[in-house]
């Protein structure tokens, strides 16, 4: 049996393996070629439509014409036109208290009585002091009749007669300080019976029955405060006080409207009074005060309010409800309609009342975006659904309100 050789086998098995490795390299290329081609494929039909962005769904609102008021505001605190501290000008003891907590009185009510008797006798001193010096004087008037006559008749000496005429002079003193005296005291008793100096809402009870008052304390035995009318003092920056003092200058009195602290709710209206004569330097501010009627005693003193005081009405202005209005960092913007796009448009705010805004950059009949903002960008495409909320048909209505500043 021949035996093979093992080099002749290992030179037969070499070439077997690169031809396997050559076949293996070969489809390692195919794969990646086709890998390739499949990847750069054109898409068409229901891929490219997932790919394309779709239009944004949006509601309208049109712009209008109309007039808006121009106010400005600020923070205010109702003041009461008068406030009395009552103090009692006469030593006794309280007889009799006539309020009850938080009772409206009329001017002239009843308030508290103060036991009256010393003070009784006292006028009672005072008048019979009085009537005795009257009676003196009486008789000294008669005695000078006699002594005139007798006088003229050189009866007596002259020096007598007028002697008498000074004393007649002298009695007419002394009734006169009676009669201060007799007022004084009458005063004095008046004191006793304590009134109502003004009409208000009194206080809390502060003296009952039994306690001792002195006069000169320093303790009040009853406060009063006027609810009707009553005024809203109200500080307005410097920059808006030329606007202001041009319209008192041509109209007697500006309105003023008084809204809660979150400005949702109406709570009287009333008009200018006066402002101060002159401006805080430490808050750039002048003080405004108005009046108010205040029929149903919803302004309660020391409460703070905001204050919306009418300037002037801009008339034939273009009007969009504020949801419209976008703002980014100072600059205002609105996405105006054009056929199936938006196009962002920078706008100024002229003033703004409740859901509506005074603008200026747009025009009357211009259709905007009112909703979406999240989703729109300017070029976007929308797809209009309905307009948003009541518009202003023709001339509107409205109002408006210029800041104060933070200075107020």
């Amino acid at each position: 049996m021949n035996e093979v050789d093992p080099e002749v086998n290992a030179g037969q098995r070499a070439p077997v393996r690169r031809r396997h490795w050559v076949l293996i390299c070969i489809a390692i290329l195919l794969v990646i070629v086709v890998a390739l081609v499949v990847t750069r494929k054109p898409k068409t039909g229901a891929g490219d439509a997932a790919d394309q962005p779709q239009p944004v769904t949006i509601r309208t609102a049109t712009a209008r014409l109309g007039n808006m008021g121009l106010y400005v505001e600020a923070l205010g605190t109702v003041t009461p036109v008068a406030t009395v501290n009552i103090f009692s000008q006469v030593n006794g003891t309280v007889e009799a208290v006539h309020y009850a907590e938080g009772q409206m009185v009329r001017r002239g009510d009843p308030l508290i009585d103060i036991d009256p008797r010393s003070y009784r006798a006292q006028l009672q001193e005072a008048q019979g002091t009085l009537q005795h010096d009257r009676a003196v004087l009486a008789q000294a008037v008669m005695d000078l009749a006699r002594y005139k006559e007798a006088s003229d008749q050189q009866a007596i000496a002259r020096q007598t007669y007028d002697d008498q005429v000074q004393a007649v002079e002298q009695s007419r003193g002394t009734v006169k300080n009676d009669e201060g005296q007799v007022a004084y005291a009458e005063v004095q008793l008046a004191y006793c019976h304590i009134t109502a100096p003004i009409s208000g809402r009194i206080g809390l009870r502060l003296v009952d029955p039994g306690n001792v008052m002195f006069a000169g304390g320093s303790t009040s035995i009853a406060v009063i405060t006027q609810l009707q009318p009553i005024t809203v003092v109200f500080n307005v920056a410097e920059d808006n006080l030329e606007q202001v003092h041009d319209e008192i200058l041509q109209r007697a009195s500006l309105p003023v409207d008084i809204f809660d602290r979150s400005q949702q709710t109406k709570i009287a209206t009333g008009k200018l009074l006066t402002l101060d004569n002159q401006i805080d330097t430490s808050t750039g501010t002048v003080r405004f005060r108005g009046q108010f009627d205040n029929a149903r005693l919803n302004l309660y003193p020391n409460q703070f309010v905001n204050a919306r005081l009418l300037v002037k009405t801009l008339t034939n202005v273009v009007l969009l409800p504020t949801a419209a209005v976008q703002r980014n960092g100072t600059q205002a913007f609105v996405y105006v309609v054009s056929g199936n796009t938006v196009k962002m448009r920078n706008v100024t705010e002229l003033s703004t009342e409740n859901d509506m805004a005074a603008l200026t950059g747009v025009v009357d009949g211009d259709v905007v975006s009112a909703t979406s903002f999240d989703k729109l960008q300017d070029g976007s495409k929308v797809t209009v659904q309905q307009a948003a909320g009541p518009q202003p048909a023709g001339p509107a209505s409205s109002a408006a309100s210029i800041e104060a500043g933070s200075k107020s």
